[in-house]
C-alpha cells in the first residue's frame, strides 16, 4: 500500500523528487545516498550529470580545443622569436664584417676550394649557391655585400620577410661556395637561416613592429594608412630575378628551396592584395591563421633541433675515453691553436680538479637538458650553465662565433619575464644614451625623448584595443613594438 506525501507549503523552490527504492538507479532530482540530511544543489532534468568517463572526455575535448584556439589565433613566442632573429643576424653579420679583409681567400676567386672544384661537389649534392652562378670577381663582391646588407636589415627588423630570404640565400650561398671553411656553429647558422624565414620574428623588437604600431595609431585617429612603395618595390625586383633563377637552372637541384622561395614571392603578393582591399575580412583571417600555424611549427622545430644538438654531443661525448675518465677539457686548453689567452688556459689546465669538474658537468649539462624543459626551474638552471660554457667556449678557446650561434639558439627556452626585463634595461640605456648626445635632454619634457613614445595603446589590426593583447608599449618594456596578436600568459616550453 503507498501513500501520498503531504504537498509542501508553498516556496520558490521545486520540491524535491520522491525517494527512489534502494535497488533502483538514483533519479535525476535526488543524491545517490537518498538520505533526507543532506541538501543537493538541485539539478534539472534537462541537464544530466556526466559520469566520470565522460568527464575525462569532455575534458580532453576541451583542452584540444584551447590548444588548438592558442596555435592558430597567435604566433606564440614573439620575443624568443626576435631575440634568435637578433642572434643569428648579429652573428653572421660580425663574421662577415671580420672576414672581409680574407673574404677572396675564403670565399672568393682567390679561395684554395677553386671555383671548378665547387661546381663539382655542388653537382653532386644539389647545393644551392648564387655564387656559382659565375666566376666573375664582381658578382662575389655584390653577392658578399647583399649579404651583409641582408643580415643587418634583418638584425633591425626592417621588411623582415624579405630580408630573412635574401639572408637565407647569402647564408647558403657563401657557405655552400666553400664548405670546408665552417664549423659546427656554421652548420647552425646554416638551418637557423631556413627557419627564420618561416617565422614571424619582426613582433617584437623591430622597426617593422614600430611602422605596424603608428600606422595603428593612424586609423585610431581616423587618418588614413601611408602608403607603402617599398614593400610593391621590393616584390617587383625580387620575381624577375627569381624567374631567371628557375629558367636557367640556378636554384640546386632541392625541390624544397624552388617551391619554398615561389611561395615566398606568391604570398607576399596575397599578403598585399588582401591588406588593401580586405584588411578585415575572413580571408585576412585565414592568413593569419596559416602564418600562425607555421610561425609555431617553425618555432617547434628549432626548439627540437637544439635538443638534437645537446642530446648527440652530450651521448657522443659519453663514448669517448677522455670524457669518461675526466680529462677531456684538458687538451684542448693546450693546444696553441685555442689559445687566445694562454696564461688563462695555463691556469685552469693546472688544476686536475678543475678540468674534471668541466668535462663532467658539461657531459651531464648536454644530456640532461632535453629532459629537463617541462620543468621551469631546472630547465632555466641548466639554460644558464650551457650559456656560460658557450661564454667560456668563446673566452677560452677563441670561438666567439660559434659560441654566439649557439646561445642565440638557446635563447628560444629563455623565460619572457627575463627577456621583458632585458628589453627594459636596453630602452633605458638607449635611453641615457641619447641623452649625452649635445642637443638633447635627458627628460622627455626637455624634447629628448625616444622617436617612439614608450606608452601607447593601439588597435591591433583586427579592430581591438592593444591592451587586450598584452598591454601598452610601456608594459612591454618601452619598446613601442606593436602587440602581438593573442599574446597570453601561462607557461610554455619558451618561457
Amino acid at each position: 500500500m503507498t501513500t501520498t506525501p503531504p504537498t509542501p507549503p508553498h516556496s520558490d523552490r521545486p520540491a524535491p523528487a520522491p525517494e527512489a527504492p534502494a535497488h533502483s538507479a538514483p533519479s535525476q532530482g535526488t543524491p545517490a545516498h537518498g538520505s533526507p540530511n543532506h541538501a543537493p544543489a538541485y539539478t534539472p532534468a534537462h541537464a544530466p550529470r556526466p559520469g566520470p568517463p565522460q568527464d575525462r572526455i569532455g575534458a580532453a575535448g576541451v583542452a584540444l580545443a584551447r590548444g588548438l584556439q592558442r596555435i592558430t589565433a597567435s604566433a606564440l613566442g614573439p620575443y624568443q622569436s626576435a631575440v634568435i632573429r637578433i642572434g643569428f643576424a648579429a652573428t653572421y653579420l660580425f663574421f662577415l664584417l671580420r672576414e672581409v679583409p680574407h673574404r677572396h681567400e675564403l670565399y672568393g676567386p682567390d679561395s684554395p676550394w677553386h671555383w671548378d672544384l665547387a661546381r663539382q661537389l655542388t653537382a653532386g649534392n644539389e647545393a644551392f649557391s648564387v655564387l656559382l652562378w659565375t666566376d666573375n670577381v664582381l658578382w662575389f663582391e655584390a653577392v658578399y655585400a647583399l649579404t651583409v646588407l641582408s643580415a643587418a636589415a634583418l638584425l633591425l627588423g626592417w621588411r623582415t620577410r624579405t630580408m630573412s630570404v635574401l639572408f637565407m640565400v647569402g647564408v647558403l650561398s657563401v657557405q655552400n661556395r666553400s664548405v670546408f671553411m665552417g664549423d659546427g656553429g656554421d652548420n647552425v647558422i646554416h638551418l637557423m637561416a631556413i627557419y627564420l624565414v618561416l617565422t614571424r620574428c619582426a613582433q617584437v623588437w623591430s622597426l617593422d613592429a614600430r611602422r605596424a604600431a603608428r600606422k595603428a595609431e593612424r586609423a585610431a585617429a581616423g587618418l588614413p594608412p601611408r602608403r607603402d612603395v617599398v614593400g610593391p618595390v621590393l616584390w617587383a625586383l625580387l620575381g624577375p630575378v627569381l624567374i631567371v633563377a628557375t629558367v636557367m637552372d640556378g636554384l640546386g637541384g632541392t625541390w624544397w628551396l624552388r617551391v619554398l622561395l615561389w611561395l615566398l614571392w606568391l604570398s607576399a603578393a596575397a599578403w598585399w592584395d588582401v591588406n588593401r582591399h580586405a584588411p578585415r575580412g575572413q580571408l585576412r583571417s585565414l592568413l593569419d591563421v596559416l602564418a600562425n600555424l607555421v610561425h609555431n611549427a617553425a618555432l617547434v622545430v628549432i626548439m627540437i633541433e637544439v635538443c638534437l644538438i645537446y642530446a648527440t654531443a652530450g651521448w657522443y661525448k659519453i663514448q669517448g675515453s677522455r670524457w669518461q675518465d675526466g680529462t677531456a677539457l684538458y687538451y684542448p686548453l693546450k693546444l696553441d691553436y685555442f689559445t687566445p689567452w694562454p696564461a688563462l688556459s695555463d691556469v685552469l689546465a693546472s688544476s686536475g680538479l678543475v678540468v674534471m669538474v668541466l668535462t663532467y658537468a658539461t657531459v651531464i649539462v648536454q644530456v640532461a637538458f632535453p629532459f629537463t624543459l617541462f620543468n621551469r626551474r631546472l630547465k632555466n638552471v641548466l639554460l644558464v650553465m650551457m650559456i656560460g660554457e658557450h661564454a667560456g667556449i668563446a673566452l677560452l678557446l677563441g670561438l666567439p662565433f660559434f659560441s654566439m650561434a649557439m646561445i642565440a639558439a638557446d635563447a628560444v627556452f629563455l623565460p619572457t619575464v627575463f627577456l621583458l626585463w632585458l628589453g627594459r634595461r636596453a630602452t633605458l640605456g638607449r635611453e641615457r644614451l641619447l641623452g649625452l648626445l649635445p642637443g638633447r635632454s635627458r627628460s622627455p619634457e626637455g624634447g629628448g625623448s625616444p622617436e617612439v613614445p614608450a606608452a601607447r595603446t593601439a588597435p591591433d589590426d583586427r579592430g581591438g584595443p592593444g591592451k587586450e593583447h598584452g598591454g601598452t608599449g610601456a608594459e612591454r618594456g618601452g619598446t613601442g613594438e606593436a602587440p602581438p596578436h593573442g599574446a597570453g600568459g601561462g607557461h610554455t616550453l619558451v618561457g
